[in-house]
């Protein structure tokens, strides 16, 4: 077995109906990020490779087709089977659908949401996942509230006013590390994180990798998402 993960699955078939009009005619992954001229999962391959990912699975769904256009026309790092759910079978049932497509059944996997820009060593992550024998490891962030945040004292008096300060919780980062056994735990439809996650925390089977200080990490969820991410790159914050 392998020190890392070689293989992934990208799940890619969300409609992206709050970055509407970009998701009209195209599915969320193949949303560009403003300034690059490359698609959401083309940043994903390009991290995804540079990780030591040989195999990845892409998990279609919503205007497959332009995605899977955009896969056979690109000068991808990587190998790429696309897989599409003809019926929704959820987040669980959509990561189960998609893993029997890995090559190597018998070896860990990570998977990502396809809404997922970020940057941090997988192989950090793998390495932590494996220090805990844990079956499923998500990643963890630490997102900047999108208000203003405002301090006062014991008696009410405004002391400061805070900028997008930094969550004082850790959200789950749509990035995970898989044990071979974690497929068979999963739904065959529903939602893993609200029936196998659970159940592996109460079982102390579930670790959680603190994204580490100074990692980029952002989910494309609107179009104020883009606009971020294209000032972000552009190092104008």
């Amino acid at each position: 077995m392998t020190a890392h993960p070689t293989q992934a699955v990208i799940l890619a078939g969300g409609q992206g109906s709050r970055l509407r009009p970009y998701t009209d005619d195209r599915p969320k992954p193949m949303v560009e990020i403003p300034g690059t001229g490359t698609p959401i999962i083309g940043h994903q391959l390009a991290w995804l490779a540079a990780e030591g990912v040989t195999d990845a699975v892409v998990s279609c769904g919503h205007l497959a087709e332009v995605l899977e256009k955009w896969l056979a026309e690109a000068d991808l790092p990587l190998r790429v089977t696309t897989v599409i759910e003809r019926e929704p079978l959820g987040r669980g049932g959509g990561l189960k659908f998609a893993a029997r497509s890995l090559p190597r059944a018998d070896e860990p996997w990570y998977a990502t949401n396809g809404d997922i820009w970020t940057r941090f060593s997988l192989r950090e992550m793998a390495a932590f996942h494996a220090e805990r024998d844990a079956t499923a490891t998500l990643a963890l962030a630490r997102p900047r509230i999108p208000w203003g945040a405002v301090e006062t004292d014991e008696f009410g008096h405004v002391l400061d006013f805070i900028e997008a300060p930094p969550s004082p919780y850790l959200i789950n980062a749509g990035v995970y590390v898989f044990a071979p056994a974690f497929t068979g735990l999963l739904p065959d439809v529903g939602d893993h994180e609200r029936a196998t996650f659970p159940r592996l925390a109460r079982e102390r089977r579930l670790a959680g990798f603190p994204l580490p200080q100074g990692s980029y990490w952002r989910a494309i969820d609107t179009a104020k998402d883009l606009t971020e991410a294209a000032k972000e790159l552009a190092g104008t914050t």
